[in-house]
């Protein structure tokens, strides 16, 4: 542990919050920049809402967002129109302040004039959502589903899902919110640092049973009754792809501003915690993305009153021992390089260095440990090839990798999704100065010139009206004010703008796919020009 930072140069660098060193020029680094600002509520919920424009029956897994205090008098007036239109219609909203975590400061509410205005959402920004008020219930229990997510690499993109999770349940059985029990937090909301205060709440030494379960035991149990788990796991798997496809556009500007091309840098990995939410019909939905999901393997238990002691909880070490341990196994960078091959207790004190600021704790097995494991060696990521020359690879007494790979495994079904990348890269494009995350006017100006989009219709004057209009507006939301113009979120809604002035008949998905197709065109034959004159 290095809270005060070290000098020698580490294979692995181990952050407990974010990525913040600026002085790392080599090996690889747990966090990602602008992860944690991408996962916060109204971060996550504008890049979501960006791909359901584009593709709504893709993203519908995502619940219908409203952000405060911009859009409030949007969310009254689509709400009233919502119960005109049906006067059945009883809805639940659920306001969750968007810098919250564990819990903190969430609240029910059934009509927009319930929420509470009064100088904290102007001060602290928030979220509302519609209630998902028929959820999946095991013993008369809500509860949600903690899974977590390796992103490996964002060039190429590369994506890893545990095959176990953790369920959270709540601590009072669970009844359709009314006003009477819209307060009531241990029966509607699922956090563990919440309902672990409740007397209800169970520890247990059984990872089926009590307050917080293995995912699989929760699949087991679904399996009997007849469930459809394979296509469960399938609909979460998508879920997850998703979700980081409409991430990754704009943490790439976050990483070329951290980690400038052709500069020495770190690369990136990170453990992701998905917080996700079974419906009734067994439809996987989002709550949220967490950039820190918790890695303790244990739980506090009071003795006596003021007097308590750290107690181990098997549900926690079974999922997130091997969540580490993985990690670990994929990212180690002497893999490729390991030639000899070593005793693995040797690998794991030598080969890899890490450096933290939060506490980690890796169980290293020996070989004759393991001994007894006769996991598939494929799957448990003998990548060393086996044996080689009479030697057996370090891995081969570990267990099988928890961690499935999904993406690029299943590129070809989601690739198409990848359309605001490709708008990403234009932007990056034409930053200009390395470093920064906003185009200037100049930048946007050469966008347009160089990509032939200007015309007798759509003037200079009018790129520059277009211009300052949705910059100023971005830049009134209160977003990242340290750098002065564009950023990724307003260059999007201007090519979207663009796009469809362009191609008019078209649906949305397919008039921003052709303005990229148009665009690339005419940078690729530009690039070929200055080649050419280069070579000349």
């Amino acid at each position: 542990q290095f809270p005060f930072g070290r000098r020698l140069p580490c294979d692995i660098y181990w952050h407990g919050v974010s990525f913040h060193d600026n002085d790392i020029f080599s090996g690889q680094v747990n966090k990602f920049p602008g992860m944690t600002e991408m996962v916060r509520k109204i971060t996550l919920s504008r890049a979501v809402r960006t791909m359901q424009d584009l593709f709504p029956l893709e993203y519908n897994f995502y619940p219908r967002s409203w952000i405060l205090p911009e859009e409030f008098p949007l969310f009254v007036d689509e709400v009233r129109m919502m119960k005109d239109s049906d006067p059945s219609w009883k809805p639940t909203f659920i306001v969750k302040p968007d810098g919250g975590c564990q819990g903190d400061g969430i609240y029910l509410i059934k009509d927009p004039s319930d929420i509470r205005l009064t100088g904290s959402i102007q001060s602290r920004p928030a979220v509302v959502q519609e209630y998902i008020c028929k959820p999946l219930l095991v013993d008369k229990l809500k509860f949600d589903i903690r899974l977590y997510v390796l992103l490996k690499s964002l060039e190429p993109l590369e994506i890893y899902i545990a095959k176990d999770g953790l369920s959270r349940f709540c601590t009072e059985p669970y009844q359709e919110p009314t006003l009477k029990n819209l307060h009531q937090v241990f029966m509607h909301l699922t956090n563990y640092s919440l309902n672990i205060h409740s007397g209800n709440f169970i520890h247990s030494d059984n990872v089926n049973t009590g307050s917080k379960r293995t995912f699989s035991s929760i699949l087991c149990r679904l399996s009997s009754r007849g469930a459809d788990v394979k296509k469960l796991w399938s609909d979460i798997i998508s879920l997850v792809i998703k979700t980081i496809i409409a991430l990754t556009p704009e943490l790439k500007v976050y990483y070329q501003s951290d980690i400038p091309a052709g500069k020495p840098g770190p690369t990136c990995f990170q453990i992701l915690g998905f917080d996700i939410l079974l419906m009734k019909n067994l439809k996987p939905m989002l709550l949220e993305v967490n950039a820190n999901p918790s890695m303790r393997i244990e739980h506090e238990q009071e003795l006596s009153p003021g007097v308590f002691e750290n107690v181990p909880s098997p549900v926690d070490e079974e999922v997130k021992v091997a969540v580490i341990r993985d990690t670990l196994r994929l990212v180690d960078p002497q893999k490729k390089k390991r030639k000899d091959v070593q005793p693995h207790v040797e690998s794991c004190k030598n080969k890899v260095n890490v450096r933290c600021n939060c506490v980690l704790w890796y169980r290293c097995q020996t070989l004759e440990e393991a001994s007894e494991a006769k996991e598939d060696a494929r799957e448990a990521g003998a990548g060393d090839g086996g044996e080689r020359g009479g030697s057996r690879s370090p891995e081969a007494g570990l267990p099988s990798l928890c961690l499935k790979q999904v993406f690029p495994k299943y590129a070809k079904q989601f690739s198409y999704l990848r359309l605001v990348d490709r708008v990403a890269a234009l932007f990056i494009r034409f930053l200009g100065v390395k470093g920064t995350t906003k185009l200037g006017p100049t930048g946007f100006r050469t966008f347009i010139r160089n990509c032939k989009l200007s015309n007798s219709n759509f003037s200079m004057a009018s790129v520059d009206i277009l211009y300052i209009d949705i910059t100023r507006r971005w830049n009134s939301m209160g977003i990242d004010h340290k750098e002065s113009g564009m950023c990724l979120q307003a260059f999007v809604e201007a090519f979207f703008c663009l796009a469809q002035k362009k191609y008019k008949s078209l649906p949305l998905h397919e008039q921003v796919s052709s303005l990229i197709d148009f665009c690339e065109y005419h940078l690729a034959a530009l690039d070929e020009k200055r080649l050419v004159c280069g070579r000349g």
